[in-house]
């Protein structure tokens, strides 16, 4: 296949949202004492880590909005210890994200891998992330000379996978889907929705996990592999 663009997601794609979202918690947990409630960072993380990963997974499907994603993520681990307060959670989500924003830990073979696609594809950003976030996360990284445009979920209207976003994108970007490709690391928002959408797709699944009812077009486990197919 002949591929013109290139659809890339940016959380855990390119940017190292686990590693850089941890490096912030971390701080977070000493800086806001959540030593009075948890033994350890680590106890704390095992809490908060399954919640967010479950309440994203419910913000995708459109079952929850984002305040109640950036609440419920920040209230669960310390409601148990008498912390119930919304506007106590929203300070925190906001001082939480805006440490996010001067991270810049990418995923290995991220700049290579856009080195190597620039020259022969256009790049999109195509993310669920937050706009007040991304566009900062972006520009710190020092990636953002790479894309043509980055397509944010909140400006669509609709989360990935829906089939609306990736229609979104194809039009604003003047892209045809016979010489388009996904690449992403989410099984249910990039790869189930290129493939509901009629996209080729490539799945970065560096944790070996297993597909769901049918292949993607390629499955790599770093981004390394990508510059042999494409």
């Amino acid at each position: 296949m002949k591929f013109k663009n290139v659809f890339i997601d940016w959380d855990d794609t390119l940017w190292d949202i686990h590693r850089n979202a941890k490096e912030c918690l971390m701080d977070i947990f000493i800086e806001y004492g959540y030593d009075k409630f948890y033994q350890s960072f680590d106890d704390y993380y095992n809490v908060y880590s399954p919640t967010n990963e479950h309440l994203w997974g419910l913000y995708r499907q459109g079952l929850i909005n984002k305040d109640e994603l950036i609440v419920e993520r920040f209230l669960i681990p310390v409601r148990q210890f008498g912390i119930n307060d919304p506007e106590y959670a929203k300070k925190l989500s906001d001082d939480f994200l805006d440490r996010t924003t001067r991270k810049t830990g990418l995923i290995e073979g991220a700049k290579e891998l856009l080195e190597y696609l620039k020259p022969n594809y256009k790049i999109y950003i195509l993310t669920n992330g937050f706009r007040e976030v991304q566009y900062k996360k972006i520009a710190n990284s020092g990636l953002a000379d790479y894309f043509g445009k980055v397509i944010l979920s909140e400006d669509v209207g609709v989360n990935k996978p829906h089939q609306d976003f990736f229609k979104y994108a194809l039009k604003s970007t003047n892209s045809k889907k016979i010489d388009t490709i996904m690449i992403g690391d989410s099984w249910d928002a990039d790869i189930v929705g290129a493939y509901n959408s009629k996209l080729a797709s490539v799945w970065l699944n560096r944790s070996n996990k297993s597909a769901e009812g049918f292949e993607p077009t390629y499955t790599v486990v770093s981004l390394n592999e990508i510059m042999q197919i494409l």
